[in-house]
């Protein structure tokens, strides 16, 4: 496949592609059609750390972002063993076979330490959902990214919807201190949680309490019915303590049981009624508008750390100020301030005449991005 003749911004030829990568109009139509394994070639383009995929994704994303954007987004989070996966196979099978919709299910899950990829513990565990020809499911590798999500979630998110996905659960690695991103990206916050797990109300952060939109007290079956009640009221009186959201909404508590099916129905229905809510109240567009905003600033200083370390001269410099701060003879305030002066001051030329930076001394991570000469 010949590269594509189009050119960058700056007149400069953009890199050449990989070997058995198709041209954007080839993923464009195959997403648009619905196409799944299209649909998974190209989410594997938009997660690709090349910088030739790089320029290929984001022709892809502007090819099919007239098409994107109706959809309801559900992030899902949960404490340890709080059946997210089991919840989610359920709710999806109650959106595709008692509502006759589509539905696409993104799953973060933990890297491997050995390959960085996907552990794909998720999608095991979907039994009934990932053999629907309705629904689809794609587990992505968190590879060290904060807040419970991939890096490429957000890109992930337009293509399903480009491909025709109305409904679109986005299922977090678990609750921690930064879990919290799913809520910028999502329309409706669920927290599932479980009754009988020790101090409920010390186990969770202050910073979900006051984003979620819902909480679900799972596994509210058997014997463990009452327990589940109780926990309800509790979490129920701990969520009015809390200043009024600015959209309208008070946020429910409920209980459910996955694996004995109740509920799951009542809770799809109040993410419905939230959704109508607001969209009658004009706050679907604008959070979904701030949103865009975050999401393009989050993108810069991603961009602008990557060109950071391919500084020449920060490259040229790191190995000896981590040495030094490593064994004591720096701080770490000291070698910081010195490698970002370093950065400020290097004359950095205009891509068009930069030469790509030396493999063997590139650090781990993304590799998109602007080339510097040396």
């Amino acid at each position: 496949m010949q590269p594509d003749s189009s050119r960058i911004s700056n007149g400069s030829a953009p890199p050449a592609r990989r070997r058995g990568r198709l041209a954007p109009e080839a993923y464009i139509e195959g997403v648009l059609q619905g196409d799944r394994v299209t649909l998974a070639r190209a989410i594997t383009i938009i997660e690709s750390d090349l910088e030739s995929d790089g320029e290929l994704a984001a022709e892809i994303l502007q090819g099919i972002l007239a098409e994107a954007g109706d959809s309801l987004r559900v992030g899902i989070t949960g404490v340890p063993g709080a059946g997210k996966s089991t919840f989610i196979d359920v709710l999806g099978m109650h959106i595709v076979r008692d509502r006759g919709e589509k539905v696409a299910v993104l799953s973060v899950d933990p890297s491997s330490p050995v390959s960085g990829g996907s552990i794909l513990g998720d999608k095991t565990r979907m039994e009934r959902l990932s053999v629907e020809e309705r629904a689809f499911i794609r587990p992505s590798p968190a590879r060290g990214h904060l807040g419970g999500v991939a890096r490429r979630t957000r890109e992930t998110i337009l293509l399903c919807e480009a491909a025709g996905y109305r409904n679109i659960l986005v299922e977090t690695v678990g609750v921690g201190q930064s879990e919290t991103a799913v809520r910028s990206m999502t329309d409706f916050f669920l927290l599932l949680m479980l009754a009988g797990a020790g101090d409920e109300l010390q186990g969770i952060k202050r910073g979900i309490l006051e984003m979620l939109d819902a909480m679900a007290i799972n596994k509210a079956d058997g014997d463990n019915r009452l327990e589940a009640d109780r926990a309800r009221v509790q979490y129920a009186g701990a969520l009015h303590l809390f200043p009024p959201s600015p959209d309208g909404w008070t946020p429910r508590v409920v209980t459910c049981s996955a694996l004995a099916n109740e509920g799951i129905r009542e809770i799809w229905e109040m993410v419905l009624q939230h959704h109508e809510k607001m969209r009658a109240s004009g706050w679907f567009l604008r959070r979904r508008r701030q949103q865009a905003l975050a999401w393009m600033r989050e993108l810069v200083l991603a961009g602008l750390e990557e060109e950071f370390f391919r500084n020449p001269a920060v490259r040229d410099r790191m190995p000896a100020l981590e040495e030094a701060v490593r064994t004591a003879q720096a701080t770490s305030f000291t070698a910081a301030r010195e490698l970002l002066a370093l950065f400020r001051n290097r004359p950095r030329l205009r891509q068009s005449d930069a030469a790509p930076a030396r493999s063997s001394s590139r650090p781990p991570g993304p590799d998109r991005g602007f080339q510097i000469k040396e």
